[in-house]
């Protein structure tokens, strides 16, 4: 048995069965002797109902799931080459799968607005992202994807190679020279334009994964937060309980020793009475 075994198993069980599954798991790994897992096991955070609908998706509709992966493969790669007529087929492409693939991870699944959301945007990660994309089609998501930015931003174009000082001024130039000096600067101001472009897009990208990673810090100490004030309240009500029981015994007892005492009253009483 391994980790992989363990979390297969797990991330395919509905959520409300996940947390008493994981104990028994980490407690047959234990049992087994192997520490290392049952602590790694219980590391395995219960997953949303969105990121639960995307991994039961993976388990039962892979082929479809599979098709919407593939033309994120494609787009990607499209828009890396700047491909613009196979980007306006795969967008088009890209709707109809996308909501094709959709309706079948929601179908059944009894999710909110905002769970459908989640799933939503976790496809669209998959498709834009091919991190993402793996961690879909693994079916082992505890929390929903998210993608911020859009395609890799086209490879400027050389720019002109500068004019030095030896080189002499040219002669007056022709019409057609001109027009190509024309062009040479409007491709430069192109490029300077692209490279600001994916600068912007980089920078926004950076935040957005900071971001995105201090959501995912938060969600999960929300969720340690829940769970601890959980336990205490369990904890206290037991305690709670047991302070009432040990309330009650203290009164029996008092009870008790004063019987105890009028026991020995009388008993020394009618012995002196024997004796006398």
């Amino acid at each position: 048995m391994d980790l992989d075994e363990v979390a297969g198993r797990l991330y395919a069980l509905p959520p409300p069965e996940f947390t008493a599954a994981r104990e028994a798991e980490a407690r047959a790994a234990k049992d087994a002797g192997d520490v290392r897992l049952a602590r790694e096991i219980t590391r395995l955070r219960k997953p949303t109902v969105s990121a639960w609908a995307v991994n039961k998706a993976a388990r039962e509709h892979p082929g479809d799931l599979d098709e919407l992966l593939k033309l994120g493969e494609q787009l990607r790669r499209a828009w890396q080459e700047q491909d613009a007529g196979a980007l306006a087929e795969l967008t088009r492409r890209r709707g109809a799968v996308s909501g094709r693939v959709g309706r079948l991870v929601k179908e059944g699944a009894g999710l909110s607005a905002a769970a459908a959301a989640e799933v939503d945007q976790t496809l669209d990660a998959a498709v834009v992202d091919a991190d993402a994309a793996a961690q879909v089609r693994a079916g082992l998501l505890a929390r929903p994807l998210s993608y911020s930015g859009f395609a890799p931003a086209p490879a400027p174009a050389p720019a002109p190679a500068p004019a030095t000082a030896s080189v002499p001024a040219p002669a007056p130039a022709s019409g057609r020279s001109r027009g190509a000096a024309s062009a040479g600067a409007r491709r430069s101001a192109r490029a300077e334009e692209a490279a600001k472009a994916r600068a912007r897009q980089e920078a926004e990208e950076r935040r957005a994964r900071q971001r995105e990673e201090a959501e995912a810090a938060h969600r999960e100490w929300r969720e340690a937060l829940a769970e601890a004030v959980r336990e205490h309240e369990e904890r206290a009500a037991d305690v709670a309980r047991l302070e009432r029981k040990l309330a009650k015994a203290r009164r029996r007892l008092t009870e008790s020793e004063q019987r105890l005492e009028i026991a020995r009253r009388a008993e020394r009483h009618a012995r002196h009475r024997l004796e006398g």
